[in-house]
């Protein structure tokens, strides 16, 4: 993966992160300054590091970063300040301890990991900016948030031992409520791939993943999944996203003047919903990002059993989510990408 200055990285998995990174940030969110694999610093390529340069969106900090050969089984290393942007004395300290911090909890072995520390430690760090704050008060601070994420949760209506145990049922279709399944009756049911349930410590996550075509479409199917399951309906969360794009025939007064016809544009539309998961809806659509999928709806399903995961629940429900969209073949194997690249370049050539 090329950046600015011509330096690429050999590791897979990091340059597909730092091209979804830079697409939902801008494009020197992540850059790569060398890559040790490339230049012959090291015989064996597990042993080779990248070097690369991170910006936290909308703050003046940059962070020398090392990511090993075997990255993301091991995780990066934060290096320290590339630059502070004049911010104040030891405001680069302390944003350095943050990211450190926060890495510490987000990285997970075999995980990428840089979407979640800049959503997790640009929010701290910005907060304290002009407050020139030293770095133990960043870290306690980035501590007391971690210690306190879940306090928003509330055990679902259950009397067996935190879960009802017909949660485990593979289908988890439920019985349905006559009375809301007579209003959904006008909604065709959306053909949904389910995920096999997955258990944690009495936390219960289901994904959903069906194909949408439109916005309205993508309502619709979330409306009809929660009037017509008892049990979705009365879970802690249903996270949700979705990537929808096609072709927007609109009209244009010009060219039908001119007899050309309407004029067809690209829409595209991707967002998503935490469902008072906090932050967890941007990770399932930085998923989806990731894994290229258009024209789908997922949605992740979550009954809190009591105890609380930490920052493992993003995982687990990024888990499910892929293989709801893996099922149910909305991801893309490598012969349509590179179907896609040629057609791409074909059509630039006249």
């Amino acid at each position: 993966m090329p950046s600015e200055d011509g330096a690429v990285t050999s590791n897979a998995a990091l340059a597909d992160e730092l091209e979804a990174l830079n697409a939902i940030y801008n494009p020197e969110t992540l850059v790569v300054e060398s890559d040790g694999s490339t230049s012959g610093s090291s015989a064996n390529p597990t042993e080779a590091a990248t070097t690369a340069v991170l910006r936290l969106p909308d703050l003046p900090f940059s962070f020398l970063v090392t990511f090993p050969g075997d990255y993301p089984d091991v995780p990066p290393t934060i290096v320290g300040t590339q630059s502070t942007g004049g911010s104040g004395k030891g405001e680069g300290e302390a944003a350095v301890t943050v990211l450190r911090e926060v890495l510490g909890r987000v990285w997970t072995p075999g995980q990428v990991c840089l979407f979640d520390l800049v959503e997790e430690a640009g929010p701290i760090v910005q907060e304290h900016q002009q407050q020139h704050g030293s770095a133990q008060n960043y870290s306690q601070d980035a501590t007391n948030r971690s210690e306190h994420e879940h306090h928003h949760y509330s055990p679902p209506s259950t009397t067996d031992d935190g879960l009802d145990q017909k949660l485990m049922d593979l289908t988890l279709t439920g019985a349905s409520d006559p009375t809301a399944a007579a209003s959904s009756s006008t909604i065709t049911p959306p053909a949904w791939t389910m995920s096999e349930p997955l258990t944690v410590n009495k936390s219960t996550f289901v994904a959903r993943a069906c194909p949408v075509s439109s916005l309205p479409e993508a309502m619709d199917s979330i409306s009809h999944l929660l009037a017509t399951n008892k049990k979705v309906a009365g879970a802690t969360h249903n996270i949700t996203a979705w990537r929808i794009q096609g072709s927007n025939v609109q009209s244009s007064q010009s060219q039908q003047h001119k007899g050309n016809g309407p004029a067809s544009t690209m829409t595209t539309i991707q967002d998503c919903d935490d469902d008072g998961e906090t932050a967890a809806g941007g990770r399932l659509l930085h998923l989806m990002q990731l894994m290229d999928v258009w024209n789908v709806l997922v949605v992740v399903t979550r009954w809190y059993g009591g105890v609380k995961l930490g920052p493992d629940r993003f995982r687990l429900i990024n888990q499910v989510a892929r293989e709801a969209l893996v099922k149910g073949g909305f991801v893309k194997d490598e012969a349509d990408k590179e179907k896609e690249k040629t057609k791409g370049k074909g059509k630039g050539k006249k």
